[in-house]
């Protein structure tokens, strides 16, 4: 069974009903709304999840569900538009808006299967990487207010006798900080430190 969920709005029952037994045949844990205004009515409070919304409903159509579904989640919710009514322009201005991909109606089974399955690895990456950023900054509240600067400096790539001068303290004291900051920060070598920097943007 897959970690995240797939959310379903379609106001057509049959072609609803098909995506589930679809995705729940391949373990894939899936949800089917009939419309858009059911599904933000009963909002799933997962923190990630995959949607895939049909473009022409009745009421709120899948534009809209689209612009809500990043007001509301972001990049933790992706998107997947299918629809039978596909044109350039419309493509192009819901791939700005953060749909993940677009497939026409009547939608290819494996295709689809293949983009949700996508979506899922993201989501899962972005679930590990926001635990990472997690631990490092909860590293990161152990140093003082000194170390912090050491830290900076030293993931910037400053070199000891730089970081002293901006400090205006002995390239010895620098050594005895940046020890403290590697210590603190579980960092086993000056690379390890620099990634955590990455991790943190």
């Amino acid at each position: 069974m897959s970690l995240h969920s797939v959310f379903i709005i379609d106001d057509d029952a049959a072609v609803r009903d098909s995506l589930l037994t679809l995705l729940r045949g391949e373990g894939i844990r899936a949800r089917g709304f009939a419309s858009g205004d059911d599904f933000f009515s009963a909002l799933p409070e997962d923190p990630m999840a995959c949607v895939i919304t049909d473009m022409r409903m009745p009421g709120m159509d899948g534009a809209e569900v689209v612009r809500r579904v990043g007001e509301k989640r972001g990049a933790a919710w992706p998107v997947i538009v299918i629809t039978g009514h596909a044109d350039v322009p419309m493509v192009v201005q819901m791939m700005r808006s953060g749909v993940v991909d677009f497939i026409e109606k009547p939608f290819d089974p494996p295709r689809l299967i293949e983009t949700v399955r996508g979506c899922l690895a993201r989501l899962t990456d972005l679930n590990q990487q926001q635990g990472a950023r997690a631990a490092v900054e909860l590293r990161l509240a152990r140093l003082t207010p000194r170390e912090r600067q050491v830290f900076d400096a030293l993931i910037h790539g400053d070199s000891n006798k730089a970081i002293a001068l901006a400090l205006d303290i002995s390239p010895r004291t620098v050594e005895v900080f940046r020890a403290k900051v590697m210590t603190k920060m579980e960092a086993d070598s000056l690379s390890a430190l620099v990634r955590m920097g990455m991790t943190l943007g």
